[in-house]
């Protein structure tokens, strides 16, 4: 999350001082890739953690 939140600034900051619509506008959907691949990543933890506590996959 540390990562997270860093990445977040940076590229918030890079927004804000860019005079750029169409680099405004990447900057806005890099963030929202950034968001997307972070709760990605928080599922696939969940789903590992499901699949370490499971009985089925014990066997």
């Amino acid at each position: 999350m540390e990562h997270e939140e860093w990445m977040k600034q940076q590229i918030k900051e890079l927004e804000r001082k860019s005079s750029d619509y169409r680099q405004k506008a990447l900057y806005q959907e890099f963030l929202k890739l950034i968001e997307e691949q972070y709760k990605r990543i928080e599922q696939t933890e969940g789903e590992i953690d499901g699949r370490m506590w499971s009985p089925k996959e014990w066997g």
